[in-house]
């Protein structure tokens, strides 16, 4: 079984005293700020990955598109985007799929075993595939190429490579720059014949997304003190969290509260507040790092 980080009692009594004195966190944070975003996109085929595609996946993800290294702060993430041409659902002959999955192997804390799936990985996936394919984020219509015989399966895998705290704030961020930054291959239809034309042939079609919704993480510590993006030993001492997933436009589209007391009304549009403030902040962060990788990234279509 994953072996549970004990924290001793005299240092969540500082973590406390820090807090309620001084308005200070251990890391030098104020309360409600946030660690800072470092977002990374694979530039060649040759960068250090370590994950091959399968049979059939889209050879734009081979060209470094859809393979994202986010951080925030020392909280790790690797999410890779993989295409792949597929029969739809029976129900949903019209839409494309999408499957997220994620690897969470030791190294990503000491609390975790490799092979064995803790309740924060299951937890944390199950939040972004809320956020993401619930939320309608991709337009799955468009991932149709025949009606019934053809569509496109987007995967979305996630490597949890490192967890300082606040696992899926980073998980759902590097999840969708990988959906954003991913192209599939081009493909025509004439009849019922389907020709994909590769990403050297044709400048490969960026995702249709809706929106980019976005998670923010509060964390109650002794049901008093409101902290943002909390750290792995906050988050151990916590008696209560509070997960938004929001987009720019100020819309909510999943909230997850797990333990703490309950919370007032007005307490819970303070940190809606909070929250569309700093998803704000957030996805200037991604936009920027998407228009930079834009600027220097050359696809050559022969």
């Amino acid at each position: 079984m994953p072996r549970p980080a004990q924290i001793p009692l005299i240092n969540k009594a500082f973590v406390l005293d820090a807090l309620e004195h001084h308005q200070t966190r251990l890391d030098g944070r104020k309360p409600l700020e946030q660690r800072s975003w470092k977002i990374s996109f694979y530039a060649q085929p040759e960068d250090d990955f370590d994950e091959s595609n399968s049979a059939g996946d889209s050879a734009t993800a081979s060209a470094g598109l859809g393979k994202v290294d986010v951080r925030l702060g020392k909280t790790r993430v690797i999410a890779n985007i993989s295409a792949s041409i597929v029969k739809p659902r029976e129900d949903r002959p019209y839409e494309g799929l999408i499957y997220i999955t994620s690897e969470m192997s030791g190294m990503t804390s000491q609390s975790y075993v490799e092979g064995r799936s803790t309740e924060e990985e299951v937890l944390t996936t199950r939040l972004i595939e809320k956020a993401i394919r619930k939320s309608e984020a991709v337009d799955r219509e468009s991932l149709c190429i025949l009606a019934g015989e053809k569509v496109w399966a987007i995967r979305i895998t996630l490597h949890y490579l490192s967890d300082d705290g606040n696992l899926l704030d980073c998980a759902c961020m590097a999840a969708m720059a990988a959906l954003r930054h991913f192209k599939k291959e081009e493909v025509e239809v004439r009849g019922d014949e389907v020709t994909v034309h590769k990403a050297t042939e044709r400048a490969p079609m960026p995702l249709a997304i809706h929106h980019t919704p976005l998670c923010v993480t509060f964390a109650y510590l002794d049901d008093t003190n409101l902290v943002l993006d909390p750290s792995h030993m906050e988050a151990s001492i916590a008696t209560g969290t509070l997960t938004l997933t929001l987009n720019s436009q100020r819309e909510i589209c999943v909230l997850s509260k797990a333990g703490g007391t309950p919370l007032m009304k007005h307490d819970l549009m303070r940190v809606v507040r909070l929250g569309v403030e700093q998803v704000r902040d957030m996805t200037k962060a991604l936009e920027d790092a998407l228009k930079e990788d834009e600027r220097v990234r050359v696809i050559e279509v022969r």
